[in-house]
């Protein structure tokens, strides 16, 4: 394995993806299968392990790399997010990639923003929805665009942003579109910070602090035997006295539904926890058995 080919524009990777295709079936596969891992770039070793977990499963590897502006509702946050195309395509070096795709906004929507939109209903407005309105309208849209311009079999995404993963699922039944989505698990830094691109931004202090989130979670898991009612008690108290860390949310919800469950709920649910840490907002989220 060595560094992906990069391509920047919709005509040459839909013909490029063709080209693979056709020379894995000319090496054997009866069935080649594609692999997409759609990004935002600023690719760090939870995005790699996307992109590993992709060659295990399929023939061909796209990964696509695109700050998509229909998803930032902050003129700002869009300006200040990190645009790394060389760093990431250094970082693919091994990791399995085929291709990069690359477009510039021009290419993804060259009249500008597009009239038409996929939107997520009742879930999308929930939660990061909440506090960030039309961003998963944006996440949707570019999503499906993307989908229909790689034709992939399956889609990595990981499980950090569980509400995302939770849309584009919905989406993908709802619109019978032809492939399946592969969830991997939350990559983690070895003290437990989840991995994100925005970690970047926090000096030592909010670095430090960001590790409350991750506390909050481990203490609702440990106090699931006691119910929702005690495992919501203890995450919050986890993050009581954390100075810099402001919380927008803490729940539970059912991963089949995305709403929050009550106390009398058995069987597994999904901590999601957002905040502010300094001028970085960051989320996480855990998988927890409630007997």
């Amino acid at each position: 394995m060595s560094q992906p080919h990069v391509v920047h524009t919709i005509p040459d990777i839909r013909a490029a993806v063709l080209r693979a295709r056709a020379e894995a079936g000319a090496k054997g596969v009866g069935s080649p299968r594609v692999a997409f891992v759609p990004t935002m770039g600023a690719l760090h070793d939870g995005h790699i392990a996307l992109v590993r977990r992709a060659r295990e499963i399929a023939d061909v590897v796209v990964v696509s790399i695109f700050v998509n502006p229909l998803q930032f509702g902050d003129p700002n946050d869009l300006e200040k997010y990190p645009r790394t195309l060389d760093a990431d395509v250094a970082a693919l070096d091994g990791a399995g990639a085929d291709l990069v795709f690359a477009p510039s906004g021009e290419d993804m929507y060259p009249s500008g923003p597009p009239a038409t939109r996929v939107t997520g209903g009742d879930v999308s407005m929930r939660f990061e929805g909440k506090t960030r309105r039309g961003h998963f309208d944006g996440v949707l849209t570019v999503v499906s665009k993307l989908f229909y311009i790689v034709q992939p079999d399956v889609a990595v995404f990981g499980q950090k942003d569980a509400q995302q993963v939770f849309l584009v699922k919905q989406m993908v039944r709802d619109l019978d579109m032809p492939l399946t989505i592969e969830v991997l698990d939350t990559v983690r830094e070895k003290d437990g910070l989840a991995m994100s691109s925005r970690n970047r931004r926090l000096d030592a202090r909010e670095r430090t602090a960001a590790l409350a989130l991750f506390r909050a979670l481990d203490a609702a898991a440990s106090a699931a035997d006691r119910g929702i009612d005690a495992s919501l008690a203890a995450a919050q108290a986890a993050l009581m006295g954390e100075n810099g860390v402001e919380l927008d949310y803490l729940a539970i919800i059912d991963p089949a539904t995305f709403r929050p469950v009550d106390d009398g709920h058995r069987g597994a649910a999904t901590v999601i926890i957002a905040a502010q840490v300094g001028a970085t907002r960051l989320i996480d989220n855990e998988t927890v058995y409630f007997g």
